[in-house]
């Protein structure tokens, strides 16, 4: 969803929920209806970021996992260097 694919990225979350828990037990936990949690990953929805950080983390607690974002820069950035900062100082320097 960061990259831009938000329909793919709402499409992923409404497979995973619906895979999992369902969205009658996310509504619950969410205090929200499981028809307002689908409109909202459906494929004309639009979550408010509160929403779906609540969302995610209910769903990381709730399955016993962590995510995690990396940062990177794209090929072509026009650096020469296209390692994280700490990396390329222990490169060059050790």
């Amino acid at each position: 969803m960061l990259a831009g694919e938000v329909d793919t990225g709402k499409a992923i979350l409404r497979d995973y929920i619906n895979a999992t828990i369902g969205f009658a037990e996310l509504g619950a936990a969410t205090h929200r209806s499981s028809k307002s949690l689908m409109r909202m990953f459906g494929p004309n929805g639009n979550p408010q970021a509160a929403n779906l950080f609540e969302i995610l983390a209910y769903l990381q607690n709730k399955e016993g996992m962590h995510l995690e974002l990396r940062c990177r820069r794209q090929l072509g950035s026009g650096t020469k260097n296209h390692l994280p900062p700490r990396e390329a100082a222990a490169r060059t320097t050790g």
